[in-house]
This record gives C-alpha cells, structure tokens and sequence, in this order.
C-alpha cells in the first residue's frame, strides 16, 4: 500500500531558469540544487517534505504527459502578494473571490504549469 507522497516532478528544457522563476519570483526555497545546472533540484518549504522536483526533459524526457496545477498559500494579503509579483515582473491577472469564499491569485510559470495561490476566506 501507498503510505507516503514524495514529490511532484516536473520536466523543462531549462531547469535553471525554472528553478530561477519559483525560487527567486515566487519566494520558494531551493532544498537541493540538483546534480548539474539544477537538473533534478528540489524546491520545497522542508527537507522531509514533498517538494517540487525539476528535471530536464532533454536529458529525461517529459515526466508527464500534461501540465500540472501547484496550489500554495502565502503568509500576506492577496493584493500584497499581487504588487510583489508585479515589481519582479510577474504578468498575472489580479486576485479574484473564488467560488468556494477565498480569494485566489492565478499564473502560469514559463514553461505554462498552472499555479494557484491561495488566501482562506475570513
């Protein structure tokens, strides 16, 4: 039986550059900087947790066969969140109310995986 998650892998033709937009864009640490030019390094909030994994499909292949939503939450309002984006020169559309009572901030990554983050309703 399934008894623990690990990570999620994600495939691009430029890992460093990847790495570059969710560790320096976005704020998420590196854990591990990968065996060379951040072919399979690991982001992530801890060393014991799934993380994200990054590696290069031109030496691996595509580690999925479609694309890939990461949801997060942050530690600021939306609209803060939304300004900090701008100001490094993330193109994301404002944060919106979702259905479910929470406001959630949408943009894609450069290689187009979707990620979502999240605000919990008050």
């Amino acid at each position: 039986m399934i008894n623990e998650f690990v990570c999620t892998n994600i495939s691009t033709e430029d890992p460093a550059a990847l790495v570059a937009f969710y560790h320096e864009k976005l704020g998420i640490p590196v854990m591990f900087e990968g065996y060379d030019n951040y072919d399979g390094a690991k982001l992530g909030f801890s060393e014991n947790a799934p993380g994200i994994i990054v590696w290069n499909s031109s030496k691996w292949g595509k580690s999925s066969e479609s694309k890939v939503e990461f949801v997060f939450s942050c530690d600021t309002n939306l609209d803060e969140m939304y300004q900090e984006l701008q100001a490094v020169g993330v193109d994301t559309p404002e944060p919106r109310v979702a259905e479910w009572g929470g406001r959630e901030l949408n943009l894609l990554d450069p290689d187009g995986n979707k990620i979502m983050i999240l605000e919990p309703a008050q």
